[in-house]
């Protein structure tokens, strides 16, 4: 149950899309996040990030990573098996799934890797020139120099 209706302030404000939809996301009654499959996010460099999904059971081919609408997507699915095992305990989940990520402005995707059971997602935050800070040289006029040409005539 909402507690408080942003609506107003759609009608108010404008390029502010991105910001009103997640907002609109947060407060949405949504179940329980999915807990599977477990996964880290680290920072491996002041401008880079590493996500890293545990994905057993699952080979390279079966998983899907993708970006879209400045949303990390991570799905896998396993093709069908039907191979006439018979397990006695099965805890390895081989399950489909689906887990999202919101991306930053100007966090790209550079890679992504499968080994040993995990799949690592390289992510680098790029500043385009023009929103880096740069500092603005002051001009400075002489006030000493026009006294002398003064004087001097």
């Amino acid at each position: 149950m909402r507690n408080f209706d942003p609506t107003p302030l759609f009608r108010a404000s404008v390029g502010f899309d991105r910001i009103a939809d997640m907002m609109d996301r947060m407060l949405a009654a949504e179940p329980a996040q999915p807990t599977y499959p477990p996964y880290n996010i680290e920072k491996t460099d002041e401008n880079a990030y590493r996500i890293s999904v545990a994905v057993a059971g699952f080979a390279a081919d079966e998983l899907n990573v993708e970006v879209k609408e400045n949303a990390l997507v991570i799905s896998a699915r396993k093709a069908d098996e039907e191979d006439g095992r018979t397990y006695l305990h099965r805890g390895i989940a081989t399950r489909a799934f689906e887990r999202r990520f919101q991306l930053a402005d100007h966090v790209k995707v550079t890679g992504a890797t499968h080994a040993d059971g995990m799949l690592h997602v390289d992510l680098a935050r790029e500043i385009p020139e023009a929103l880096k800070p740069r500092r603005i040289e002051i001009a400075r006029k002489d006030s000493d120099s026009r006294l002398v040409e003064a004087n001097a005539a």
